[in-house]
């Protein structure tokens, strides 16, 4: 029996069918958020739901463009993307070497990963208050608190990419004579970006998420996104809450987005693959 199977439309159009369903994959992520905007904006006006504790959509950011307007909102802005933008450069910078070291070394590895292991599933948030009495109160703890998060992110998913680099590769390049130095450059460093710049958008959240706990625990200056959700809720400022919320998972998503961008320009050879947290 010969089956015989016409030709679809994304055999005889590709590049029409990806834009096709690009369009409906955009439509898709526009839509679904936006049903249930309106769902709770409807809940609330016909008192199915308790405006008090969920305040309306309208309401929520009528509040968040008034803040806006008098200039209440950029402060809170700014202290939280100045403490969380050193902390995840100088915890990825750490993170990328140390997983280089420790994929490629076995040595170092064996020295460095039970104690890093260990480390690890400490709750980095409980490591605040040893910050601040190292630190001092200021800016400084709650980088540094950021910086050891995104560390260990980077530092398991580089050493597992340098690790899962075919021995082909490093055979290739050892039979050609290549130095130490070389086969950082020429293989190690670029078969593992890919997948360390995954890590770094996963990263980027959890920076995000770390700052505006610890904010809430203890603001230096009593400002950040974090000290307006929780100081909010402790004043019953319910709206300003939802205000913070919102905000900072703006201020996330721009900032995965722009990791992807930077990471986009650092590996063009790598197919452009949206992983967890993509738009």
């Amino acid at each position: 029996m010969v089956l015989v199977r016409a030709p679809g439309q994304a055999e005889l159009d590709p590049g029409k069918a990806r834009a096709r369903r690009r369009a409906l994959e955009i439509t898709l992520g526009i839509a679904v958020p936006l049903v249930l905007i309106l769902w709770w904006q409807l809940a609330v006006q016909q008192k199915w739901i308790d405006s008090r504790i969920y305040p309306a959509p309208q309401t929520i950011i009528e509040d968040g463009w008034q803040r806006l307007v008098d200039g209440k909102l950029w402060p809170d802005i700014w202290a939280t993307l100045k403490r969380v933008v050193p902390g995840f450069v100088l915890g990825s910078l750490a993170g990328y070497v140390v997983g280089l070291l420790t994929g490629s070394m076995p040595l170092v590895r064996a020295a460095l990963e039970p104690m890093l292991d260990a480390l690890y599933v400490v709750p980095k948030l409980a490591l605040l208050p040893i910050f601040l009495l190292i630190f001092g109160l200021g800016e400084t703890p709650q980088i540094v608190l950021v910086a050891v998060t995104v560390f260990f992110l980077i530092w398991i998913q580089t050493m597992a990419a340098v690790l899962a680099v075919p021995e082909g590769y490093r055979e290739a390049a050892t039979v050609f004579g290549a130095s130490r130095w070389q086969m950082y450059r020429h293989i190690l460093v670029p078969a593992s970006l890919p997948p360390v710049v995954v890590g770094l958008r996963l990263a980027s959240g959890m920076a995000v998420l770390v700052i505006v706990a610890s904010e809430g625990l203890a603001s230096p200056n009593n400002d950040g996104l974090g000290y307006l959700i929780f100081n909010a809720k402790n004043i019953f400022d319910n709206r300003a809450m939802y205000v913070g919320i919102i905000v900072v998972a703006i201020v996330g998503v721009l900032f995965s987005e722009l990791v992807r961008f930077i990471g986009r320009l650092l590996t063009p050879w790598a197919p452009d693959r949206r992983g967890p947290g993509g738009t």
